[in-house]
């Protein structure tokens, strides 16, 4: 029997995001404080030069599906970036879940961060069990072919990263804990700062520099210190000629 019609799109025959579901409240390892605080300093920093902001999509804690022959498998990595998508699903929509198969790109980057209950996994130390989803390494490296896997353990305050390379991820042997990536013009490292008044070590993105890209609040906090030193210079400028900036 030949097929005269052309195939459906995939929208029309498979699932949407809209029909899987986004959260199971019986599923274990809901984010702790630095499960939420992390993946968020990595989307406040997360600007890479190389595309616009409408064209990159970044989340955290989101079902990622990825196997259009099991519709409802899925993982959902700490957080992970799209780039070359649009940030909205279908331009307009904030999204419920990302359906691999209805968007056509796949994550460039995940980041995991690791727990007791999820390292072996994280890690690919485990097999996968007969008649069971692949693990999160499997889908990653071998469906989804992630250019880059980002593990962090922030309980030995470890960086390790894996490169795909062929059909395999190759761990680099990392010389301080910063790992540049070409294709966003943008590097990931850690970081000994405070952020939401935590003083620790922080996975954050730097630039071609070298220099941590900025949270919004800390732009904030740089504006009003160069205008307060603007307005210094004026008032001692001032002063010079004889003005008394304070009445005026």
């Amino acid at each position: 029997m030949y097929q005269i019609d052309p195939p459906l799109p995939p929208k029309e025959v498979l699932p949407t995001m809209y029909d899987l579901k986004s959260e199971d409240p019986e599923e274990p390892g809901l984010p702790d404080e630095f499960h939420i605080y992390q993946p968020q300093l990595l989307r406040e920093t997360f600007r890479p030069t190389t595309y616009s902001p409408d064209e990159v999509f970044v989340a955290s804690d989101l079902n990622l599906y990825y196997d259009s022959r099991h519709p409802l498998w899925y993982k959902r990595p700490d957080w992970y970036a799209v780039v070359g998508v649009s940030r909205l699903y279908e331009g307009k929509d904030l999204r419920l879940t990302y359906v691999v198969w209805q968007e056509g790109v796949n994550p460039f980057v995940v980041v995991e961060l690791l727990s007791p209950g999820t390292e072996k996994e994280d890690l690919g130390q485990n097999l996968r069990a007969v008649d069971q989803p692949p693990t999160k390494w499997q889908v990653y490296e071998q469906i989804l072919r992630v250019p880059y896997y980002i593990v962090f353990d922030r309980y030995t305050d470890i960086l390790r990263a894996f490169i795909l390379q062929a059909d395999r991820y190759t761990e680099v042997n990392l010389a301080e804990p910063r790992l540049w990536m070409p294709t966003l013009e943008l590097g990931l490292g850690l970081w000994q700062g405070t952020y939401q008044d935590i003083d620790r070590l922080w996975l954050r993105w730097y630039d071609v520099n070298g220099n941590w890209i900025p949270t919004p609040a800390e732009q904030e906090a740089q504006r009003a210190e160069q205008e307060r030193l603007r307005a210094e210079r004026l008032a001692a400028k001032l002063r010079e000629l004889g003005i008394n900036p304070d009445q005026l």
